[in-house]
């Protein structure tokens, strides 16, 4: 990769696989999620990260674990440049492929790798993303992601590293509120309507959401909007399509929401590898 590039691999063949590299890059991001599970690793310069109230400047070699849904936030520090990896997996798939293990234990896939397995985490990463870019056959690329699953999951919850992940809230109000949001992204939403289905005053929907969520409501509503124009993008929609499908005011309101999450503009994201 030249100074300051970035590049996505994506495979019809193997959609449950997404990778991305950076060099040198001086992108900043605001809070957001993914749907997917997402391993992230620093090859060079450092990252100013936060993963729900944990925040840690990471260097290179270290290597963070992002469960789907949860909230994190990671930049260059000190306004420098960083290179980095990221892998994202689908969920359901990543599931399927460690079904042996029963039951899965989601929150072995959450937190930061301590010093005896970060490097090893960090050289499959390498490997299977170095694969990934390269020129290897399909069912290679499929092999290996598998094999990093699968051998990540069985190291990691043997040793028991890590905690399980947060506790959902038991508030079914905010879980009907966060089913709205979910279902009808597109739309506008009213604060007072989704504190009233809450069965909460306005003030304490929005303080319970945040603490619970990671960011306001509006805000994940957009953080979700962002996540479906990545399918969106990915079938070949045009980008006042998707722009007016999820309910950006304009074509420049939505590119200036989805480069503050994703760190690249909808078209450089829909671009095929090179």
């Amino acid at each position: 990769m030249s100074a300051t590039d970035h590049r996505f691999w994506r495979s019809a063949a193997l959609p449950f696989v997404e990778a991305r590299c950076a060099s040198a890059s001086r992108n900043s991001y605001i809070p957001h999620a993914h749907d997917s599970l997402s391993i992230g690793s620093v090859e060079g310069g450092e990252s100013a990260f936060s993963l729900r109230d944990v925040e840690r400047r990471l260097g290179p070699g270290d290597v963070v674990l992002i469960p789907p849904g949860v909230v994190h936030c990671c930049n260059p520090a000190s306004d420098g440049r960083w290179s980095y990896r990221m892998l994202h997996l689908d969920p359901a798939w990543v599931t399927d492929v460690i079904g042996e293990w029963q039951p899965f234990a989601a929150g072995v896939f959450d937190g930061f790798p301590d010093a005896v397995l970060r490097p090893l985490v960090h050289s499959r990463l390498v490997r299977l993303t170095d694969l990934l870019f390269g020129d290897a056959l399909e069912a290679e690329k499929e092999a290996e992601a598998v094999l990093f699953v699968g051998d990540l999951y069985r190291i990691l919850k043997d040793r028991e590293l890590f905690t399980a992940a947060a506790a959902a809230s038991g508030n079914a109000g905010l879980n009907d509120a966060l089913a709205l949001i979910e279902s009808r992204c597109a739309e506008p939403l009213p604060l007072a309507l989704l504190a009233s289905l809450a069965g909460m005053s306005r003030y304490h929907f929005l303080r319970r959401f945040r603490d619970t969520v990671g960011m306001t409501p509006h805000a994940w509503q957009i953080d979700l909007r962002i996540r479906r124009a990545r399918v969106l993008l990915e079938q070949g929609l045009p980008l006042a399509d998707v722009a007016a499908q999820l309910g950006f005011a304009d074509q420049s309101h939505f590119q200036r929401a989805f480069k503050r999450r994703v760190a690249a503009t909808p078209a450089e994201y829909r671009s095929p590898p090179s």
